[in-house]
């Protein structure tokens, strides 16, 4: 593998920045720009693989499985970012959708060198995670030849888990074990072969869509509204405050006080008003539902309007 890396994408150099070290810093920062916006339309391009996978993991989400983001280097704190983002802004437990990076967490702030070359490694990440049937993995290397990214999806594969592929390069070696492959086409980096540029943000983006489009299928959503968001601080509190007072239409005062008997519930708060049934009653039809806003109010409104 190491013999053509000079051929992938990622590590051809742009033609435009070859006379990076002479520019002013304006015009690197404008150039930059000019690239960056490469970015949106490589994703556009694979926006049927997203979307995909996205259904792929709603469906296992919704049925018990879990899913896990794994790489090395930019791509696994990548994944490592996105999964930690999930409980607070859809209210998922830690363990629902988790990120594993080569090298552990302390990979997160120092390089670990040798971690992403390392087949088995990937192996035995997979195992020590207990990945099973009925789980997704999608394996993240912007270079699409990760060693320990190959060796995760492999054994994910042999557990018989859901598994995707997603590089920056076409033609990627981790597509070899994956169902499905999302390969962005992002072109040459500024600086040549740093792939926390534009692979980097094309990742980010698409990870967004991932875990984003997948809660949204999952329920997770009302309308717009992050109706799962955990008020664990201030800013959030008050954001779950103003949900109810947009969703209901009541004002802060009332919203607050359904917020409190909710015990910071945005979507039971928003299902007790809208519904008029007391907390307990409110509860059970959530559950009904799925925990799904919208059932649970169409289904009260419907019996009381027959």
């Amino acid at each position: 593998m190491g013999e053509n890396l000079h051929q992938l994408q990622t590590e051809m150099r742009n033609a435009a920045s070859e006379q990076l070290d002479q520019m002013s810093a304006l015009e690197i920062v404008t150039l930059m720009n000019q690239e960056d916006q490469k970015v949106a339309q490589a994703v556009q391009q694979v926006l049927p693989e997203v979307a995909q996978s996205v259904e792929l993991i709603a469906e296992a989400l919704n049925k018990g499985g879990r899913l896990f983001y794994i790489g090395a280097g930019t791509s696994g704190r990548l994944g490592v970012l996105d999964a930690a983002e999930c409980p607070p802004t859809f209210g998922t437990d830690p363990a629902l959708i988790q990120g594993i990076i080569a090298g552990g967490p302390a990979a997160l702030t120092i390089a670990v060198e040798g971690a992403e070359d390392s087949l088995a490694l990937g192996q035995e990440d997979i195992r020590e995670r207990g990945v099973q049937a009925g789980d997704v993995v999608v394996g993240i290397a912007a270079s699409g030849r990760t060693p320990y990214v190959i060796g995760a999806l492999a054994e994910a594969r042999a557990r018989s888990a859901v598994t995707i592929s997603l590089s920056c390069n076409p033609d990627s070696d981790i597509n070899q074990e994956a169902d499905v492959c999302i390969n962005l086409s992002v072109g040459p980096e500024v600086v040549t072969g740093s792939t926390r540029l534009k692979a980097g943000s094309a990742t980010k983006m698409v990870l967004n869509m991932l875990t984003t489009a997948s809660m949204v299928r999952a329920g997770k959503v009302y309308g717009n509204w992050m109706v799962n968001v955990q008020a664990t601080n201030h800013k959030l509190k008050e954001r779950a405050k103003h949900i109810v007072m947009q969703v209901t239409g009541v004002d802060y005062p009332e919203a607050e006080r359904l917020i409190t008997e909710a015990m910071g519930d945005v979507k039971l708060a928003i299902v007790m008003q809208k519904s008029g049934l007391p907390r307990a009653e409110a509860v059970e039809r959530l559950q009904r539902a799925g925990s799904k806003v919208r059932p649970a109010i169409e289904d009260v409104l419907g019996e009381q309007s027959s």
